[in-house]
């Protein structure tokens, strides 16, 4: 029997580095940078990090400087690239962490030669991000030689690599991924006319990787891809990607209802036969959608499709499990195969209309990790 939640996230560690393997080959000589935020995309990032480091990764990329922190205090070494220019308040953090920081301000260089300085680790290997055309953050192209000489004129400060986003190589044929890379082409001309040396180049998120060779310059970064899951629908199957996460759960109790009766709250859904209801112990406090019923979702019961009835409750959801013979403590498959069926994380984004990244970054802390 199985004690504590009846509920939990299975994370392959082994897919994750066959993964690895994978974009590694597949980008190859340029070096690969695992994106490892939102605590590696829900997969864990102290255990996802150990896992792409021991199969040919050479950096780590983080959103926020605690991330990279946590990191650090698990005992990885390994670069850590800090994706956003920090607030000013936050270099020190970054400094006694040991990350790799992003900067496109004049404010930001600033702040971070000053904590630079006040720890007295010296210089700094810092990232210049240019904005090429996502309008997110980033220097514009024009500022790009002024940001970075203003790094190389700190002498707590080294100019380490430059980078840009890629906000469309997901969609085969746009062309405003080669408008972008072209952007990126012309600041880096104009900083080596310069003299300025940059040691790295990096534009390539995991659909840039994946099918724009052009833009793999000296590192790829990748997430969701390391992950086993494909940037969009249009890529998926160009490299064997093998997805890590599935989501399980055990029935938690059965109950036979009758033609007309109703389920969850407002009575939401209303049976049209006799049936059996089984509901499942996890809810939209750990990531399964209020409205996963109005979006048709299913799950994994005996090897078949069932399908979600009625709003999804805060703890649990119920299952149309019909005139089976389901019983409490019997497996149910949110995300992942069961026989030889599989309910993937793209099959969720699907039903609730967004990407697989927002599904798998979903699934909360109160549903614990087991790690293989």
């Amino acid at each position: 029997m199985r004690v504590g939640r009846h509920a939990w996230v299975d994370i392959d560690l082994s897919a994750v580095g066959n993964n690895v393997r994978a974009l590694s080959a597949h980008v190859a000589p340029a070096r690969l940078c695992a994106v490892v935020k939102a605590d590696g995309y829900g997969h864990g990032a102290v255990e996802v990090s150990r896992a792409v480091l021991d199969a040919g990764a050479e950096w780590l990329a983080v959103a926020l400087p605690e991330e990279g922190r946590a990191l650090r205090e698990a005992g990885i070494e390994a670069p850590i690239l800090l994706l956003s220019e920090p607030d000013p308040d936050s270099f020190a953090e970054v400094m006694e962490a040991d990350l790799r920081p992003t900067l496109y301000t004049a404010s930001g260089i600033e702040a971070c030669a000053r904590a630079v300085e006040a720890f007295g680790r010296s210089p700094c290997p810092a990232h210049l991000k240019v904005n090429t055309g996502m309008n997110r953050v980033g220097a514009d192209p024009s500022d790009a030689l002024e940001m970075a000489v203003a790094v190389r004129a700190q002498p707590s400060l080294s100019l380490e690599g430059v980078w840009t986003h890629c906000a469309v190589a997901d969609e085969p044929g746009n062309p405003f991924t080669a408008l972008q890379l072209e952007r990126l082409e012309k600041v880096l001309a104009e900083l080596g006319t310069a003299g300025v040396e940059i040691p790295l180049v990096h534009a390539a998120n995991s659909a840039a990787a994946i099918a724009h060779p052009e833009s793999r310059y000296d590192m790829v970064r990748c997430g969701i891809s390391v992950y086993g899951i494909a940037p969009s629908p249009a890529l998926d199957g160009i490299l064997p990607l093998q997805p890590a996460m599935s989501v399980r759960a055990e029935v938690g109790f059965v109950k036979r209802v009758r033609v007309g009766e109703a389920v969850s709250y407002g009575l939401s859904h209303r049976f049209e036969r006799d049936t059996s209801v089984a509901t499942v112990p996890l809810g939209y406090a750990d990531g399964v959608p209020r409205r996963l019923y109005e979006c048709g979702g299913e799950v994994l019961v005996g090897g078949g499709r069932r399908s979600v009835v009625g709003a999804v409750t805060m703890d649990q959801f119920m299952v149309d499990v019909g005139g089976d013979p389901v019983r409490a403590g019997d497996e149910v498959v949110l995300m992942g195969s069961q026989g030889n069926e599989a309910i993937t994380a793209q099959d969720w984004a699907s039903w609730l209309g967004t990407i697989a990244y927002e599904v798998v970054c979903g699934f909360g802390p109160r549903l614990p990790r087991r790690y293989r």
